[in-house]
């Protein structure tokens, strides 16, 4: 019996046609990346906030997804295909065999356009910002506002993530995060939230509790025209049911572990400038604290993952590492 994985890397088995195929792995996802098409496909992993362990639940996520990420991102996003297995080889699309799978199918983002290349080549200009500026707070002030949703904005709702990754990242104390680093977080963010309770319920009060992205990173934002931002959080409401800082803040964060302090800078300027956001600079610090710390986990646990190989076990151990001791940066 071929492999899955082994028979989507060859261009005969996808429905574009295309010259190469490229795999990229994350720790839930596999992505063939055609010439001109990409298509995705989740893992049978459990994490337990995200469970993708059977084939229903992989396609009911697919569709998910779709749906979730035109909002910021139109035209991208296609549908969602079966992946099929004849008995010989697995394909993408029509045709005979038994569904095992299931494809989103893309069109292909250039890559010259992403945020992160843009940064790294030093073109990331200010018009970028402003424009990116102008976009997430529309979005953010436009994002859907519910009872369900502003209840997760309260403190005692938020904790459940944070105790959560805390949990989680306790296998790793002594591989990618110190002994003490993960005591002195631990011990912040339990003190921030009796320090700050009314903060927390004063955003819910102002309506800032909404449906988001919640995963915005710089991977994840194409400054093309229009803007694009792709690849939501679709496995779990209560990662996109939050904050609109807190997703601002995941973006911040990341321009930061990759040096770009003066641009999250001015980022965040022109934030504050399309939605009036002011006053909010100690919570802004415990989002930037909680999302490093997210990343830091995810990372983490890419070292459990048995499809990657061992050098990008390593990178993932570094990236780890790196994240832990950004989130520790924050706080002093």
């Amino acid at each position: 019996m071929s492999s899955m994985i082994e028979d989507l890397q060859n261009p005969l088995y996808l429905p574009d046609k295309t010259a190469r195929v490229t795999l990229v792995q994350t720790h839930i996802s596999l992505v063939f990346m055609g010439d001109d098409f990409v298509y995705k496909v989740k893992k049978p992993v459990n994490f337990g906030f995200l469970d993708f362990s059977t084939l229903e639940k992989r396609r009911h996520f697919c569709y998910q997804e779709v749906r979730l990420n035109k909002r910021l991102c139109q035209g991208i996003y296609l549908d969602v295909l079966p992946v099929l297995f004849n008995g010989t080889h697995h394909r993408i699309g029509q045709g005979k065999g038994e569904i095992v799978d299931y494809a989103v199918r893309m069109k292909r983002i250039p890559e010259k356009s992403l945020m992160k290349s843009l940064f790294r080549a030093g073109k990331l200009r200010k018009g970028h910002l402003r424009d990116l500026a102008t976009v997430l707070g529309g979005f953010h002030q436009r994002a859907e506002r519910s009872e369900e949703i502003d209840a997760f904005g309260r403190p005692e709702r938020i904790k459940i993530n944070t105790d959560e990754n805390f949990e989680q990242t306790r296998k790793y104390v002594g591989t990618t995060i110190s002994p003490d680093d993960y005591r002195r977080l631990l011990r912040w963010t339990e003190d921030f939230y009796e320090r700050h309770e009314k903060a927390f319920n004063a955003r819910v009060g102002a309506g800032k509790i909404r449906d988001c992205h919640g995963d915005l990173h710089m991977e994840h934002v194409c400054l093309s025209r229009p803007i694009c931002i792709f690849d939501c959080i679709e496995f779990i409401d209560r990662f996109r049911y939050t904050d609109t800082l807190c997703d601002i803040a995941f973006l911040l964060m990341d321009m930061e572990y990759h040096g770009g302090k003066d641009p999250a800078d001015s980022l965040w300027k022109e934030y504050c400038s399309v939605t009036e956001e002011q006053g909010t600079e100690s919570l802004l610090v415990f989002y930037k604290v909680y999302r490093a710390y997210v990343r830091g986990k995810v990372n983490s646990f890419q070292l459990d993952d048995e499809r990657i190989g061992e050098e990008e076990r390593k990178r993932a151990a570094k990236a780890a590492r790196k994240y832990f001791k950004l989130a520790l940066s924050y706080i002093g």
